[in-house]
């Protein structure tokens, strides 16, 4: 005998596939409000009036342009010292934007009465706690002995004891010094930067907790290196 139409409705079998199917409808309708609330929820905190991008703009400018008077330190409280070189691009090599850091530079990147001043200045006043120096190969400090460049400063301004060397202090003089020790002229980079590091890190004007580091920039190959890390030197030579 076959069983009836409403027998079979009746079943466990189909009640139970009835009430899967109705509690899949559920959950289905409730996910779906819960993602359109959601979504609502998302377009209401993500909504912005047009002033309110203007008045951040206008903010942002108006502290740029007003960073020392505010104190507002450079973006990574960096100072950087470097030599003038036209050839080391000192923010692509630092991964710096504008505003990342200050950035002295000067012939051979030495650390010069004027690099402590500028260095006791930002790390005392500016909130810079940190101080990088970049020498190079190939640095024109290296390209003359010291007389040829004696010879030629003093044929330019004769008696060189009487050359003022800040025409703003002219009581600053070099005292019994010769004037290749002010110069600075290099004989090592890697030496250099290294002593460079040391120099800004004995200076009584720069605080102990300030972090000094100094890398060799290498022209010929475009990339950074650690003083005294020659790695040319060392992948060049059979090994003993």
């Amino acid at each position: 005998m076959r069983p009836s139409k409403r027998s079979a409705l009746l079943s466990p079998q189909y009640t139970g596939l009835r009430t899967a199917s109705q509690t899949a409808a559920k959950l289905h309708h409730t996910q779906t409000g819960l993602l359109t609330q959601r979504l609502g929820d998302l377009m209401t905190d993500n909504h912005k009036h047009h002033h309110e991008h203007v008045d951040e703009t206008v903010t942002d400018r108006s502290d740029w342009a007003r960073r020392r008077r505010e104190g507002i330190p450079t973006n990574k409280n960096l100072l950087v010292v470097a030599c003038m070189d036209e050839r080391i691009p000192v923010e692509d090599v630092l991964g710096l934007e504008l505003g990342d850091a200050q950035i002295f530079r000067n012939a051979g990147g030495k650390v010069t009465d004027d690099v402590i001043r500028s260095a006791a200045l930002t790390t005392n006043f500016f909130d810079t706690d940190e101080i990088i120096v970049i020498n190079h190969t190939d640095c024109g400090m290296m390209s003359a002995p010291d007389e040829a460049v004696h010879e030629g400063l003093e044929a330019q301004a004769g008696d060189l004891s009487e050359v003022d060397l800040d025409p703003s202090l002219p009581e600053l003089n070099i005292g019994d010094a010769d004037i290749m020790d002010w110069v600075k002229m290099t004989d090592d980079i890697d030496e250099a930067c290294a002593t460079q590091v040391e120099y800004l890190r004995q200076s009584e004007l720069i605080s102990d907790d300030i972090t000094v580091s100094g890398y060799v920039y290498e022209v010929e190959s475009g990339e950074l290196r650690e003083p005294g890390d020659r790695i040319a030197d060392e992948i060049s030579e059979r090994q003993a």
